[in-house]
């Protein structure tokens, strides 16, 4: 297994338990009130800083364990890679279409802010599966 590959399934189990924390700390903020008076910011931007942290700590942990093969990668990664940010793209772009339609109509904010942090966490799992189904099956020859 290459150290992207490695990498793509450190960060394909960060993205859905950070939002997984995120969301159980603002259901349990909220409490008995509506959802969008809940504080959000706090729990927001802690998992996504704490995602970064773990990302980064999981990446020099990789790299450790990798040995010589750290940091390096082929040109089927580098095709693996593109591919896996292509087909999560169209997450990040329907969370900001989806975000931008709220805005419009003048939804609170909480609701903008996590359909967009939805899509980006859409974004990282899809993008994630789509690599390792790469790694695993190989890319598709036009």
């Amino acid at each position: 297994m290459s150290y992207e590959e490695k990498n793509a399934w450190v960060f394909g189990f960060i993205a859905p338990i950070g939002y997984l924390v995120y969301v159980v700390l603002v259901l349990t903020q909220a409490g008995e009130r509506p959802l969008d008076e809940a504080n959000y910011v706090g729990p927001m931007l802690g998992t996504i800083l704490g995602a970064i942290v773990v990302g980064i700590l999981g990446g020099i942990v990789v790299g450790m364990l990798s040995g010589k093969d750290a940091g390096k990668s082929d040109q089927r990664d580098k095709q693996i890679n593109r591919f896996g940010e292509y087909i999560g793209s169209a997450f990040l772009v329907m969370g900001a279409l989806g975000a931008l339609v709220l805005a419009w109509f003048e939804v609170p904010h909480f609701w903008i802010a996590n359909v967009l942090y939805l899509g980006f966490v859409l974004q990282a799992i899809l993008s994630t599966i789509a690599k390792l189904v790469a790694y695993r099956r190989g890319l598709h020859q036009w």
